[in-house]
């Protein structure tokens, strides 16, 4: 049994040889096609083309810009009748909001005795 595993150890050997070595990390033997990717990528991030590797300033100058565009896209376009609805819808409720603060400063600056008193008229009326 001992010369059969010792067999079967060197046909191993014999098909290992036909394998090729793994090549490491950082070869210098490269693919063509490895080698024209990474030439491709160092040329693009020296020219800083990849929006991950621009720097923070250029980044945020671009985002402004942006910004900047599509708001003058929009002050340019008519509001459509959606929009001016809702605008009105807004300002009614803002002015109807102010109002009531207005009520309610004036609720304050009234003494308590004169709001007790009102409150003790309406009551009465509604009794009789």
């Amino acid at each position: 049994m001992e010369g059969s595993t010792v067999k079967k150890s060197t046909a191993d050997c014999s098909s290992d040889e036909t394998v090729q070595p793994r090549r490491l990390n950082g070869s210098s033997v490269e693919t063509p096609s490895y080698q024209n990717l990474h030439r491709e990528l160092l040329l693009s991030h020296k020219r800083g083309l990849l929006l991950e590797e621009k720097p923070e300033l250029k980044r945020v100058l671009e985002q402004r810009r942006l910004e900047l565009h599509k708001e003058e896209e929009m002050a340019r376009q008519r509001p459509s009748d959606l929009e001016t609805e809702l605008r009105k819808r807004q300002q009614k409720l803002q002015e109807y909001e102010q109002e009531e603060i207005r009520r309610r400063e004036n609720q304050q600056k009234i003494p308590e005795f004169v709001r007790v008193k009102d409150n003790l008229k309406r009551t009465q009326t509604f009794e009789q």
